[in-house]
């Protein structure tokens, strides 16, 4: 992407599909599978248990994170109109896509195409984990427990923007499609 004369503004409908795809879709479920199952691992919380009834609460407490999250990020971004997609870099350089993929974890397109700080963003991740204190566990659910889950959501929204980023190559590459 990069200038805004390629820009298409997000529509509802695809706000929508975005909200959809970014909670339930396939990279989404496997994260959560891959998130509950290194903390049922690890015994954290150790309210739930280490073993697959905990692992079930760990995943519906992190589905439940996420949705509150994109929905946050949906709603606000629409009045804000902010659009929440990431587009790949036209830069092919692994620098300069590294340099977008960091980018485009705090910035996000407006309808005229400039990018400006991702403020629904913000207010999604950092609210969503600060609100699901209220329904967490007592040993998850601090002002410091709140701020790691924080840091460690601006942190998976770059792993997915990169994702988003490399994979199509990737992809092409191991299984030699054009």
């Amino acid at each position: 992407m990069g200038t805004s004369e390629h820009y298409q503004p997000i529509t509802s409908k695809q706000r929508l599909k975005w909200f959809v795809g970014s909670t339930l879709g396939p990279r989404s479920l496997v994260a959560g599978v891959f998130t509950s199952a290194v903390a049922t691992a690890q015994d954290s919380p150790p309210e739930y248990g280490p073993h697959w009834g905990g692992f079930g609460e760990r995943y519906g407490m992190r589905l439940m994170g996420i949705a509150t999250e994109n929905g946050m990020e949906a709603q606000l971004g629409d009045l804000w109109g902010e659009d929440p997609r990431y587009f790949r870099s036209q830069n092919r350089s692994v620098s300069g896509r590294a340099r977008h993929i960091f980018k485009m974890t705090f910035m996000a397109y407006r309808p005229d195409g400039h990018l400006a700080p991702a403020y629904a963003r913000f207010f999604g991740i950092s609210g969503s984990n600060f609100l699901s204190n209220s329904w967490r566990v007592d040993s998850d659910s601090s002002t410091g427990d709140a701020l790691r889950r924080t840091g460690w959501g601006f942190l998976g929204r770059m792993g997915s923007n990169a994702l988003e980023e490399f994979w199509p190559d990737i992809r092409k590459h191991i299984f030699h499609r054009q």
